[in-house]
């Protein structure tokens, strides 16, 4: 084993290890920090790769966008410190058994997919072509998804401003 594949190792089980913590955490501005930790390790694999534009990008959107606006409506709503409440066990249940489900999928497909190594070429990832192909509505462009992204996170920023006005007109009201 060289010292790429146990950098590899030990990124991918940071990776998973603060995935899992996200999902587990009992406070929910927890679960947001353990998010932020494995979307860098996320990051920093695009790094390993040689992929700095993808990595940038990364970073800025998932770390820099996404998750700055779920702590944005953490605060908002004023429920940081809150314990997010227990899911009933039959819930426990249900997400447990559709998790079970998917792992075993997920290893069914690696176990019976037979992997061929591709042929050592250079994968054209400068910035031109990244940027082209961001712009492109054409065979291989992503300016539908690019979009829609943004149409996302708009709608994450408007239901958080509403859900903090409705946490501040109830305020208000349970005062007077």
């Amino acid at each position: 084993m060289d010292i790429s594949q146990i950098i590899f190792y030990c990124t991918a089980t940071f990776i998973l290890v603060t995935a899992f913590l996200a999902v587990t955490a009992a406070k929910i501005f927890r679960s947001t920090i353990w998010l932020l930790f494995s979307l860098f390790g996320i990051a920093s694999l695009y790094y390993w790769m040689d992929l700095q534009f993808i990595a940038a990008v990364q970073t800025v959107v998932y770390v820099g966008g996404i998750v700055v606006l779920i702590i944005f409506s953490i605060f908002l709503t004023h429920k940081a410190n809150d314990a997010m409440p227990k899911p009933p066990l039959m819930r426990q249940v249900l997400a447990a058994l559709a998790s079970l489900f998917g792992i075993a999928l997920v290893l069914y497909l690696v176990y019976h997919h037979v992997f061929i190594t591709p042929p050592t070429t250079v994968i054209n990832a400068n910035i031109d072509t990244i940027g082209f192909q961001l712009i492109s509505t054409e065979k291989g462009g992503y300016s539908l998804p690019f979009e829609l992204a943004s149409v996302l996170l708009l709608a994450s920023l408007i239901g958080c401003i509403v859900i903090a006005m409705r946490q501040g007109t109830a305020q208000v009201n349970s005062v007077d």
